[in-house]
């Protein structure tokens, strides 16, 4: 019902100096794979880490931005790590940008009709 190996008609004999160069170069071989495969998989989660941990949370609570009199929001959108408002004022469009970790001030951008 089992299956069991042949018997062996050879004794166990030392390896020859050849057969035991290819075995240590094989060895050799074999260890540095195995390195190489670890220091990857180190490396990738160290990666993932470092990704996580430097990570800031986002800003939380309320804040109030002013708006010019007469002012009034387009539309707002979020890019990477910026909030972009376009207002109309008065018939000129203007976009105010705002750091979305902060919620602080990052710039504004007026346009003017040349006269």
């Amino acid at each position: 019902m089992f299956h069991q190996p042949p018997p062996s008609d050879t004794t166990d004999q030392p390896l020859t100096p050849d057969q035991e160069r290819v075995l240590a170069k094989f060895r050799r071989f074999s260890s540095i794979s195995i390195l190489v495969m670890v220091l990857g998989v180190a490396a990738v989660l160290g990666v993932i880490g470092y990704r996580m941990m430097r990570t800031a949370p986002l800003a939380t609570g309320e804040v109030t931005a002013l708006l010019p009199k007469g002012a009034k929001i387009a539309s707002t959108t979020v890019s990477g790590d910026v909030v972009v408002v376009v207002l109309d004022v008065n018939g000129a469009t203007e976009i105010r940008t705002f750091d979305l970790r902060t919620l602080a001030p990052a710039g504004k951008l007026r346009f003017a009709v040349e006269p």
